[in-house]
């Protein structure tokens, strides 16, 4: 193991030390880089990911020794500050009122969806309890993957950062987690050519793509599409990052009052009140959909908060695969990896009973259970893909609705299970 050596011949686990902060933020940024790269240059990488390649290469190199599995900037800075700041610009896309105008039944069908995958948590949770070993490892886990599977990985980071379920299991947990989206996305995009489904629902935008009277670019991958350039200015840079600050400093003094008040001895209720209440993402979320839906206007004119927040989360996920012990992963995923496909399984059962319950097409079903598992930005890539076009702007926007309710409901699960 590479990690021997380099303590034999350098003092130390890694190539690279773990207080040389400016040679593993160097590391990070161009891991990031050749993600992006990667995903909006090849379709391969591209219905994978950016996210997931770059976790993939920070996996690698702290399991060779390259890079250390602990340092400062993983814990003081991208935990503590990226992530934080992340969140509210991407929460900028959620306008409330445009939501409940724009999304029509697809709506219906994705609120269902959530509840299914609130539902799903309590159901894996239950179930692997005794086999798992760790009922409080395990709640974080449910936790985090409630809320990553209501709006995607911008929850993931919320719940991940506020329960601090120990880097392997987080590891572990996003393995099995995009392991497990990755095979999903691949089914949703089958069941849209499957007779069953076409006989059972209506399909009028399959329909409308098989016509001929729309197509899907096919020289441009998903994420080259979603991802178009746009204008920014430094002002937009300055006002996005300004922004960003502001809600974190505002949500971490609300929230420690919240704490505050809680006794050292609460009941039930006022430790529930203590710790939704005193959660910084609770208000983090809150005052983000506040300004998104009542400033509406003037957030418009913010170019670039999605990109930024966006660049954030993949700094993120770079972190988060940097702790990820092979062996860990190989012990503690085959567990994690059915509580996420028990999650999934019932997530899809109440998308498309739902559905069929309320008459929606089959279409809808497809994107609103992406919109869930994978956040909008999956959801409009499939969109994108299949040629559905009319169905962009409406997966985009109950997507980024997810990131408002997955915080909560992952919260609550958290609480409830014991995190």
């Amino acid at each position: 193991m590479l990690n021997s050596v380099f303590m034999n011949l350098l003092g130390r686990e890694s190539l690279i030390a773990a207080d040389n902060t400016w040679g593993l933020l160097g590391v990070m940024c161009l891991a990031v880089a050749f993600s992006i790269f990667l995903e909006q240059k090849y379709k391969w990488a591209s219905k994978i990911s950016g996210a997931i390649i770059a976790l993939i290469i920070a996996m690698i190199l702290a399991n060779v020794g390259i890079i250390p599995t602990s340092s400062v900037l993983y814990d003081d800075i991208v935990w503590g500050v990226i992530v934080p700041m992340g969140i509210p610009l991407l929460l900028l896309q959620c306008n409330l009122s445009r939501i409940w105008k724009d999304t029509g039944r697809m709506l219906i069908v994705w609120i269902i969806g959530a509840v299914g995958t609130t539902v799903g948590a309590f159901v894996a949770y239950f179930l692997l309890r005794a086999p798992f070993g760790d009922a409080s490892g395990l709640a974080k886990v449910a936790s985090m993957m409630t809320g990553s599977y209501i709006g995607g990985g911008v929850n993931f980071a919320a719940m991940a950062s506020q329960y601090a379920a120990g880097e392997d299991l987080t590891a572990a947990a996003t393995v099995a987690d995009n392991l497990l989206m990755a095979v999903y996305f691949f089914v949703l995009i089958a069941f849209a050519s499957f007779k069953f489904f076409r006989k059972h629902y209506k399909h009028p935008h399959i329909d409308e793509v098989e016509s001929g009277t729309k197509t899907a670019d096919e020289s441009v991958t998903q994420a080259a599409a979603f991802w178009s350039r746009k204008d920014i200015s430094l002002k937009d840079i300055a006002v996005n990052i300004a922004y960003a600050v502001a809600i974190v400093w505002l949500a971490q003094i609300v929230s420690g009052f919240f704490a505050g008040i809680v006794p050292e001895n609460p009941g039930p209720f006022m430790d529930f009140v203590g710790k939704f209440f005193g959660s910084q993402y609770v208000w983090i979320t809150t005052f983000s959909v506040i300004v998104a839906t009542c400033f509406h206007k003037q957030v418009e004119k913010m170019h670039g908060s999605q990109e930024i927040g966006t660049y954030l989360i993949y700094l993120f996920l770079f972190v988060i695969g940097v702790p990820a012990n092979i062996m860990t992963v190989v012990t503690k995923s085959p567990l994690l990896l059915v509580l996420t496909a028990i999650m999934v399984c019932v997530n899809m059962l109440f998308c498309f009973f739902g559905a069929k319950l309320f008459k929606c097409d089959l279409e809808d079903a497809i994107i609103a259970s992406n919109a869930n598992i994978g956040g909008p930005t999956t959801a409009a890539g499939m969109a994108i893909s299949q040629g559905w076009t009319k169905l962009v702007g409406p997966a985009m926007l109950v997507g980024v609705l997810g990131y408002v309710v997955g915080n909560y409901l992952g919260t609550i699960v958290g609480i409830v299970l014991g995190a």
